[in-house]
This record gives structure tokens, sequence and C-alpha cells, in this order.
């Protein structure tokens, strides 16, 4: 009887144009969650303006264009600043959310820099333990 020695597993190279595509479609979709978000909250119960509208959807093209520029550039840094930028990224983000709430700044300062530190914590550990 011939035995056959099994055949090594040989992942496929990613090629740079799919993993591009592939993040720039899931950060549009971020994007336009976060603009219809954005909308919900500014909106607070009141008609749908195009105004409102335009809002939204300037600031889920921001979020999405600054969510993709991040997750091309963040790999090339070490991972305390790695974690540190997406951290930065989160607590903005957040804090502009709980600003259009109607809080007042220094409470949305306060949480946004609650949400940062937290995601600095989470990525920090999950860079420092995969490299």
């Amino acid at each position: 009887m011939a035995h056959t020695a099994p055949v090594p597993y040989a992942p496929r190279a990613r090629t740079t144009s799919t993993s591009a595509s592939r993040w720039a479609g899931l950060a549009l979709l971020a994007g336009i969650v976060y603009g219809l978000w954005v909308c919900a909250i500014r909106r607070d119960g009141g008609p749908i303006t195009t105004g409102n509208v335009m809002f939204g959807v300037v600031t889920g093209l921001v979020f999405a264009a600054v969510m993709f520029a991040l997750h091309r550039i963040a790999p090339s840094l070490p991972r305390e600043l790695r974690a540190l930028s997406w951290a930065t990224f989160a607590g903005i983000a957040f804090g502009f959310l709980y600003s259009l709430g109607g809080a007042s700044v220094l409470r949305a300062a306060v949480m946004a820099l609650v949400v940062a530190a937290g995601v600095f914590a989470v990525m920090f550990y999950r860079y420092y333990t995969t490299e």
C-alpha cells in the first residue's frame, strides 16, 4: 500500500485590491449606519428635512472616509500608536453622537474619553497579543 503525505495547507495570498475594496465596502456600510444614526438624533422626532438628510449624508461620508484611511494607514504604525489612533477615532465618533443628544460639552467630552480609554485598552491588548 502506498501512503501519501498530507498536502500542506497553503493560504492564498491576499491582494491589496481585494482587501481594499472589501474594507471600502465595510467602511461605506458603517458610514451609512452612522449617517442614519446622526440624522435620526438630529431630527429628534420632527419632520424629515433636506438639511437634516444632507447633514447625515455628509457625516456618514466623512466617517467612512476617515475609517477607511485609518484602516489603510494603521498597520504601518507601532502598536501603541495604532491603538491610540483607533481609540481617538472611536472617542471622537462617540462624542459627536453624544453631543447631538443635547448633552453639555463637558459631559460629551468626558464620555468620549471614557469610550476612547476602553477602546485603547482593548485594541492595545489585541495588538500586543497578536504581534
